[in-house]
């Protein structure tokens, strides 16, 4: 059949199967590069080995209301660091999440665990959701959040209306309607990787609704659905011995516990 074809077109008609040939095996080459280089996706991380705990403080950076929890932590025999924030805790939460990154690689470098715990209190529960979504979620075990306002406050939604000086941006970014809080409440509200606990309290008068704490995909707790009697304000949270003894609970190993009446007076309430 090729005799009858002038030589030209002969070539071409050789040449075009041969063309074939490396496109194909340029193809296969394309995906398995594509494939090596491609990074593997990141294993679990493993519920039964807690690591390090990072205390990360609320609006206005304070951390002298977090030393109780932190003393309490050491004594069961976890290692704890008290995460200091930029800007006296009162600039962009994002700078914050930034210096939470920071603290817990030390962490896990110095104490070569496999991953942290991290417990956000008030604005800090906000700090650790934005710390998680940028990546922090890969090394993070568990994330728990004390009266922290998922949802915002009405409390800086006031401020921002009323004295607008006195609201710096990480206040305003604590409003309602904040675009800050907007992206971290679209769509699913945790992101993959550690397992999240909220606790409030229902006599928060700083997070108002208290129930902003609500975190979707996250075990939630409030305080007064384990002890009904129990008295705790907003600055209560992190220095009640009640309230420590569930984040005891929530940070031990395994999966996070639902907690109700019949644990009250084993936790000392």
């Amino acid at each position: 059949m090729l005799a009858g074809l002038a030589p030209a077109r002969r070539r071409l008609v050789l040449a075009v199967p041969v063309l074939l040939v490396v496109a194909a095996l340029t193809a296969v080459a394309l995906v398995l590069v594509t494939r090596e280089d491609s990074p593997a996706p990141a294993a679990p991380v493993s519920q039964e080995e807690p690591g390090p705990v990072l205390l990360v403080p609320g609006y206005g950076g304070g951390t002298g209301s977090l030393r109780g929890l932190a003393d309490r932590l050491t004594a069961a025999g976890r290692d704890v660091t008290v995460v200091s924030l930029p800007g006296n805790g009162t600039g962009d939460l994002s700078a914050a999440a930034d210096a939470l990154g920071t603290a817990a690689d030390a962490a896990l470098e110095r104490t070569g665990a496999g991953s942290v715990d991290v417990v956000g209190y008030s604005a800090g529960g906000v700090v650790a959701r934005l710390w998680a979504a940028d990546g922090g979620a890969d090394s993070a075990r568990r994330v728990l959040t004390l009266g922290s306002p998922h949802h915002g406050t009405t409390l800086a939604d006031l401020a921002a209306g009323v004295a607008p000086g006195s609201c710096p941006e990480a206040c305003r970014q604590l409003a309602t309607d904040s675009d800050l809080l907007a992206g971290l409440n679209a769509g699913d509200e945790t992101p993959a990787g550690p397992t999240w606990v909220s606790v409030w309290t229902a006599q928060d008068t700083t997070v108002t609704p208290p129930d902003s704490a609500r975190l979707d995909g996250a075990l939630n707790l409030e305080v007064q659905s384990v002890c009904a009697t129990a008295q705790v304000a907003h600055g209560d949270l992190p220095r009640d011995p009640l309230v420590q003894a569930i984040v005891l609970a929530e940070l031990a190993p395994g999966d996070p516990v639902p907690l109700g009446a019949a644990d009250c007076a084993r936790l000392g309430g």
